[in-house]
């Protein structure tokens, strides 16, 4: 018996459910006299539906029919007692352009919350879904004045936006943010869409004026945490850098959101702003950990800043930390910056792998030695010792099987086969390493074995493969010049082979790290004269935007090549990022 009731069920919910997927079908494509017909069928099958009655009196009203449709919902008011109809109909009788009647169902609507607070959300829904703003906004304001405990500042702020009162959206998101703080996020990828990058911007002074009055009203550490991320949209990070010390003075528990913020200068190239805000970590901390971190990444921002006049300074910066600090598992990052410094800037790669074989006697981890490990691979490579740089990558793959490291390995393996012109044995493990758990990985593998795959076959002897694998190897041994020449002997003597394009990118990216950005440019340009249609085309675009947006001064320029990359690469990896760049060159105003 039970079964059967079951079958009954599921038959009775399967007809409903085709039923309505027609009459929606009729709607949809104008049929309304069919639709009416149909839901009207519906209705009469379960006339408490409350989609079903919405779509009844909305197909009537497509249809002109308002009689109908007003006689139908006095009807339903009289036998449901339901406010958001009082709503539909009110609307019928705008539509008659009764606004007389309309106006008095619509204050019929609002009173009821007077009778039952928690009619405010199917009424003000009902309002809302005719576009009738002013009085979902009344729904929902006289909710939170009857029932101060209901919180509808969100969806004020979206009617808010709607309306272009940006300021009044402002404020709302940040009051129910205040309310709600699990809803920070959400509140600032909403928020997002109204400023930019550009501080001048029209709504990105509005909303610093909100958080600033805010402040003055009621001192809360959220007005601050708001202004450092409105700061950071802007690339103002010593500003944010305030804000953050602001909070830290008033809950010293974590420096974790400077860790963060510290981070971002960095991946944005606001070195000064980072290095200022290293040394404040490494007065204030008080555990190991972050004081070590601090001393890392400050030591290779000065790296990275300085020529080899400063390199003894900064080897006895390295060598003053070991002695504060020690030579034990827990300065291991640090120890490896210090060989990697050795080998790549001070070319004392001897003495950075005895360095190194002392660092792996410590008792490290298995994970520990591997990053030991890599760095003296990649120093071998440096010294072109091969085979001797693959055993240590080796190991790792076989002692960490299946992890990042194991890939990071396996695609170093690849890398010192490419240099070595061992380009069969390289395809073989970039082509594993395509299905890698790091994205990041997976890329570098697929941008190699693409490079790898387009050029070994246009010349047996793979001469012009060769020779980008030799200037590749030099720029990784931080000779770029000599790299730079090398790529102009195959620009000279290949000038018919695929690998133009590759040599022209990786030259001009050379020329950047050099500053020397006119001749990036030419590159640039070069690749999008003659290689529209490859691989490298949105790149070029997007690296030539850069360099007219941040060293040439010309903006305009870099729109007109933002533009090329949002309107024909739509699938580029910079699509989103060029949009972004382009609307705030262009000074949108969001709303």
């Amino acid at each position: 018996m039970r079964i059967l009731f079951i079958l009954c069920l599921f038959f009775c919910t399967n007809t409903f459910s085709q039923d309505d997927a027609v009459a929606k079908d009729y709607f949809n494509k104008g049929d309304f006299e069919k639709a009416l017909y149909e839901y009207k069928k519906l209705y009469a099958k379960s006339s408490s539906n409350i989609n079903y009655i919405n779509q009844l009196v909305t197909t009537h009203q497509q249809l002109e029919q308002y009689n109908e449709a007003e006689v139908f919902l006095l009807r339903l008011i009289n036998r449901i007692k339901y406010p958001a109809f009082l709503v539909e109909l009110g609307y019928n009788y705008q539509l008659k352009n009764d606004l007389e009647n309309a106006n008095l169902y619509y204050q019929k609507a609002i009173n009821s919350l007077d009778e039952n607070v928690n009619n405010a959300f199917s009424v003000a829904r009902s309002f809302q879904n005719h576009t009738l703003l002013n009085e979902t906004i009344t729904v929902y304001e006289k909710a939170m004045v009857l029932k101060p405990e209901l919180n509808f500042k969100f969806q004020l702020a979206k009617i808010y936006g709607e309306q272009g009162n940006v300021e009044k959206m402002f404020v709302s998101y940040i009051e129910f943010a205040e309310k709600t703080p699990v809803s920070l996020n959400n509140i600032k990828r909403f928020i997002n869409d109204f400023i930019s990058e550009n501080s001048t911007n029209e709504n990105n002074i509005l909303f610093k004026k909100v958080l600033l009055k805010k402040m003055q009203q009621e001192p809360n550490l959220l007005w601050n945490e708001m202004l450092s991320w409105l700061f950071i949209q802007q690339k103002d990070f010593k500003k944010a850098f305030i804000q953050e010390k602001a909070i830290f003075s008033r809950q010293p528990e974590s420096l974790s959101r400077i860790e963060e913020l510290a981070n971002i200068t960095v991946n944005e190239n606001h070195n000064k702003v980072a290095e200022e805000i290293f040394k404040f970590l490494i007065e204030t901390a008080q555990d190991l950990e972050t004081q070590l971190y601090a001393h890392y990444n400050l030591l290779q921002l000065e790296t990275k800043a300085s020529s080899s006049d400063n390199y003894k300074a900064i080897n006895n910066k390295y060598l003053e930390l070991f002695k504060e600090f020690g030579i034990f598992p827990q300065t291991l990052k640090l120890q490896v910056a210090y060989a990697h410094f050795l080998a790549f800037y001070n070319n004392e790669t001897n003495d950075a792998i005895d360095f190194l074989e002392n660092t792996l006697k410590l008792p490290l981890t298995e994970f520990e030695k591997a990053e030991v490990k890599l760095e003296l691979g990649d120093i071998l490579v440096l010294q072109e010792k091969f085979n001797k740089a693959l055993i240590y990558y080796t190991q790792i793959q076989r002692n960490l099987k299946n992890s990042t490291l194991s890939q990071e390995a396996r695609y170093k393996v690849a890398k010192t086969s490419y240099f070595k012109g061992d380009f069969k044995w390289a395809e073989s493990q970039l082509k594993i390493l395509k299905a890698s758990t790091s994205q990041l990985i997976a890329n570098d593998a697929l941008d190699l074995k693409l490079l790898i795959t387009d050029n070994k076959y246009e010349d047996s002897l793979q001469t012009a493969l060769k020779l980008y694998s030799k200037a590749d190897l030099l720029a990784f041994q931080n000779k770029d010049d000599e790299a730079i020449l090398v790529l102009n002997t195959i620009l000279e003597n290949h000038k018919t082979e695929p690998i133009v394009a590759q040599a022209l990118f990786k030259q001009a990216q050379l020329f950047e790290e050099k500053a020397q950005f006119e001749k990036a440019q030419t590159n640039y340009e070069l690749i999008i004269a003659n290689y529209g249609d490859g691989i490298l085309v949105d790149d070029a675009y997007y690296k030539l935007a850069h360099i007219y947006e941040q060293y040439l001064n010309e903006p305009e320029k870099a729109k007109a090549l933002y533009e090329q990359i949002i309107f024909n690469h739509v699938d580029s990896i910079y699509f989103v990022e060029a949009r972004k760049k382009y609307r705030a060159l262009r000074g949108d105003a969001i709303n």
